[in-house]
């Protein structure tokens, strides 16, 4: 799915964000075409993510769905104020569903404002013990949905660099 394709879902996109900030899953549907869209920008982009200042930088969300929407009300939401969410994403929370599938979305919308880096939580094996596999099977019914991110996952980057200087990775 090339560029422009995806300039054309914009619309879809935007109901998508707005359901999901609402805290209302997406169908799994929806969810395989995210991942689709999702894959082809990042294929696209380099290992080392490259970003520009002023970025607001974060840590570990967990599904802490309610922890996100607070930093978003009070660092501002995209494509107001860049992000660069540096994994884990998933397990734990209540809410990883909700929660990956928005920041896929706002990664897809506004991909020179959002960067989001690959975690050990963005794992196969990770998330059938801390909680992403059952929370898919609980809301979805089935193992689908785990499918379409956690193959999304594999093609997230490991590492940013602010601004040639300051060099971000989830952990290490």
């Amino acid at each position: 799915m090339e560029m422009e394709n995806i300039q054309s879902h914009y619309g879809k996109l935007d109901r998508w964000i707005e359901q999901l900030y609402d805290r209302k899953p997406i169908a799994e549907g929806e969810v395989s075409d995210l991942c689709n869209m999702a894959r082809e920008i990042l294929i696209q982009e380099a290992n080392v993510q490259s970003v520009k200042c002023p970025v607001t930088v974060c840590g570990d969300v967990h599904g802490q769905f309610y922890d996100l929407m607070e930093l978003f009300r009070i660092g501002g939401r995209a494509p107001d104020t860049n992000y660069l969410i540096m994994g884990d994403y998933v397990d734990r929370g209540y809410y990883s569903i909700e929660t990956v599938s928005l920041l896929v979305c706002l990664k897809v919308r506004y991909r020179e404002r959002i960067y989001l880096l690959r975690g050990n939580h963005e794992s196969r094996q990770i998330t059938q013990v801390y909680g992403f596999y059952d929370e898919c099977l609980r809301k979805y019914g089935n193992a689908n949905v785990w499918k379409y991110f956690t193959d999304l996952f594999d093609y997230l980057p490991l590492t940013a660099l602010i601004e040639k200087q300051i060099f971000c990775l989830h952990g290490g």
